[in-house]
């Protein structure tokens, strides 16, 4: 409603019913950003606890190449590694977390077969291929981890600023504004009071 409104009845009442939406308003976006944050600081546990396998798995694969290196030699690994095809089979959805689309991402949760022959190869390369396809599924769900808190931590930020600015400014401007009217009015009626009794001060005198 215009701030700027004569002080009468009808604007009293809309200036009570416009503090009870932003009152309303408030509680929404503090529980919105309640939600938010609990969801977040979810987030960022499972992203440190998948952090710290992705270091274990990495450190493991990279060992598992090391021995398969030295094994079958680097220019025989490189080839087999050229030959490896590009994995297409991720998708990405979305789920909403209080109007936030957070995505999820679907992959094929078995490893793919080997695309190299037996013959020739050593375990340590299929073991080697085994850590590396554990590494990928991690960071696929990190990577979808962490673009969920950051788009968590963005709409929090947002839910945060309209929040501060119901609390801040919204609500105390009208809480302002309906203490004024309502003083406005009181002292309209303290005038008329004594408009009505100075005319009836005259009426009794004339009747005398």
């Amino acid at each position: 409603m215009n701030l700027n409104t004569f002080p009468t009845k009808s604007n009293l009442m809309l200036a009570k019913n416009s503090l009870v939406l932003a009152t309303q308003g408030y509680e929404l976006m503090d529980k919105k950003r309640n939600i938010l944050i609990r969801e977040l600081m979810d987030l960022i546990d499972q992203a440190s606890s998948i952090q710290q396998e992705i270091d274990a798995a990495f450190r493991s694969a990279y060992e598992a190449l090391q021995q398969a290196n030295i094994e079958m030699g680097i220019s025989r690994v490189n080839d087999i590694a050229q030959a490896v095809p590009i994995q297409d089979d991720i998708s990405i959805k979305v789920r909403s977390v209080m109007g936030t689309e957070i995505p999820l991402v679907e992959h094929r949760s078995k490893p793919a077969p080997p695309s190299y022959a037996f013959y020739g190869t050593t375990e340590t390369l299929d073991i080697a291929r085994e850590r590396f396809d554990r590494v990928r599924e991690l960071t696929i769900r990190l990577s979808m981890i962490e673009n969920s808190a950051y788009r968590l931590a963005t709409n929090i930020k947002k839910t945060q600023k309209r929040a501060n600015a119901l609390k801040n400014i919204t609500i105390p401007t009208y809480q302002s504004l309906i203490k004024e009217i309502n003083s406005a009015l009181e002292e309209k009626e303290r005038e008329e009071f004594t408009r009505l009794k100075v005319i009836k001060r005259i009426q009794t005198g004339k009747a005398t």
